[in-house]
């Protein structure tokens, strides 16, 4: 039991764990997805296993900067099985990567996260991070 790096085969579980998330159909793509994660030198996707099953997911991609100090880590994609929320997973996965990001030389974190998830929100705080609500999106084509 414990974290992870993902692997190619852990897609089928992922995309149920982003199911979860509602990010509904990810069953055709995943799997390219997931490669595509893995081969990239500033993603870090990690799961967390419990006798054989993959029961959390989360992708973190460092995003080197040009005018501060520190480098960024964003949470892209962070997700704990809706049976077993609350039991401390979450924590230890958001803690692991923390640390990550400080031995890649980041000075922040940040996560976008719906303003519908206030049970994440809660979480989110809990573990030290703060609200930055500007956060414009243009969507393409």
């Amino acid at each position: 039991m414990g974290i992870r790096n993902a692997n190619v085969e852990d897609f089928q579980q992922i995309s149920l764990l982003l199911n979860q998330l509602d990010y509904q159909d990810t069953e055709p793509f995943i799997k390219e997805k997931v490669e595509i994660f893995l081969m990239d030198p500033n993603e870090v996707l990690l799961v967390f296993e419990d006798d054989k099953s993959v029961i959390a997911l989360i992708s973190v991609h460092f995003i080197p900067q040009l005018a501060v100090k520190g480098d960024f880590a964003r949470i892209s994609y962070f997700a704990v099985d809706k049976n077993i929320r609350s039991k401390g997973i979450g924590r230890k996965i958001e803690e692991y990567c923390t640390d990550l990001a400080i031995k890649r030389q980041c000075d922040r974190i940040e996560v976008h996260c719906h303003s519908r998830r206030k049970d994440a929100h809660r979480f989110y705080r809990r573990q030290g991070f703060t609200e930055s609500p500007e956060y414009f999106i243009k969507m393409l084509p």
